[in-house]
């Protein structure tokens, strides 16, 4: 079974070396969707929907939200801030991690870097 929440975070980077406008200082209105694998259990719920929401505000959301993110993750582009996502939620069932950067664009991660190390 998946069991999927999503979130939402404001914060500003800047992706410094990138063409056009990502160099400067911009701000986005970020989602972040966190997908679990477990099976379903005896009481017939495979992830509590209240614990994903109080791990996922106490690892993430509370180190993101209304913040500078390159102060916290290198080069934060969509792509490394899932990543680092994944890494601060390590211990759960983790399938997949979506981050949207706007309405239309997005990033899926399910972590394929850590599995081959």
């Amino acid at each position: 079974m998946l069991i999927s929440r999503e979130f939402s975070f404001a914060a500003a980077h800047r992706l410094p070396g990138s063409s056009g406008s990502c160099e400067r200082l911009h701000g986005h209105t970020w989602r972040l969707r966190v997908t679990v694998q477990a099976p379903v259990g005896q009481d017939g719920i495979a992830f509590d929907f209240r614990e994903l929401k109080r791990v996922v505000e106490e690892r993430v959301l509370k180190q993101l939200d209304h913040t500078y993110l390159n102060a916290l993750v290198a080069q934060p582009s969509a792509e490394r801030i899932a990543q680092w996502a994944w890494k601060q939620l390590a211990n759960l069932p983790l399938y997949e991690i979506r981050v949207w950067e706007s309405n239309d664009t997005f990033v899926t991660y399910r972590g394929e870097a850590e599995k081959s190390t």
